[in-house]
């Protein structure tokens, strides 16, 4: 682990680093041991480190979590802003809670399962300081043994590969992000919508002509578990897929053709056997690990 006391790595080649928040959400789910490996990763194992994380309790939580909240409020070397709701509002409205409360312009996101590798903050705040209005990266997919990643995710690269991709799927993985809250916010920030309130919020600035990018270099954790694919599945998971799909072609981002190719194909995906369905995302959107 780097050490608590070692200067954070400078910005961007012009010398002018800008300060930056963490904002991570958590909620009853989440595990102290997890919280406590996503917190630590994202601000004190860093190259470049935070001014800031901003923890938004999403609800009550079990007395075990909400001990670790305190515990890392008073340990971690990086000031720690809590937000609490009183009831669990869930991810959109939380997101908007802590964002509220994040005190620089440029945000990075963070999960509370996942893990932000050393690199992560030095390679892309460089990007916002030159000017990038939203900064993803590739991901692995990890499981407990984040030392051997099950899969790669990669990121498309190039403002023409990321629209393009748009058009199918979200060409922007949220746990990996770095953007500017005031980009954010001029197109309305994180709207209800279900299990794509990221996805139709990359839509809205690539629409409004945001610089939007992304690294291929891998720079963060993704964790998943037995349950991640069936989540992926079923009617819900349907009916999401069709809003969210009936709000692209409403916005313009998608023809007619294109609709019906995504309801088709993303709408059939979601009753798939589940281990069918994460072949055919691991496919998708990257290779097996070697």
């Amino acid at each position: 682990m780097t050490d608590p006391s070692a200067p954070s790595a400078p910005g961007g080649p012009a010398g002018f680093p800008v300060e930056f928040s963490v904002l991570m959400p958590v909620y009853h789910g989440d595990t102290p041991e997890r919280v406590r490996r996503a917190a630590e990763s994202s601000t004190v194992e860093q190259l470049r480190r935070p001014a800031e994380l901003v923890l938004v309790r999403d609800g009550p939580v079990p007395a075990p979590l909400e001990a670790e909240l305190d515990r890392l409020a008073r340990e971690l070397p990086v000031p720690v802003v809590r937000v609490d709701l009183e009831r669990n509002a869930g991810l959109t409205a939380a997101l908007n809670a802590g964002l509220a409360r994040c005190a620089h312009d440029v945000v990075a996101r963070a999960d509370a399962d996942d893990v932000s590798y050393p690199r992560r903050f030095a390679v892309q705040l460089p990007l916002v300081e030159d000017g990038a209005d939203l900064v993803g990266s590739s991901m692995h997919e990890i499981g407990d043994d984040e030392t051997r990643p099950l899969a790669l995710r990669r990121a498309p690269v190039g403002a023409r590969d990321i629209l393009a991709v748009s058009r199918h799927r979200n060409p922007v993985s949220h746990p990996t992000v770095v953007f500017r809250r005031s980009a954010v916010a001029a197109v309305g920030g994180y709207q209800d919508v279900p299990l794509a309130e990221d996805y139709w919020l990359w839509v809205r600035m690539l629409r409004a002509g945001s610089d939007v990018r992304n690294v291929a270099e891998p720079l963060v954790g993704y964790r998943v578990s037995a349950g991640s694919y069936e989540r992926r599945g079923g009617f819900r998971v349907f009916r999401a897929e069709l809003a969210l799909q009936a709000r692209l072609r409403a916005a313009g981002h998608v023809g007619f053709l294109q609709w019906v190719r995504n309801v088709v194909v993303r709408g059939g995906y979601r009753f798939v056997p589940t281990r069918f369905r994460e072949i055919a995302y691991r496919a998708m959107v990257g290779a097996p690990r070697r």
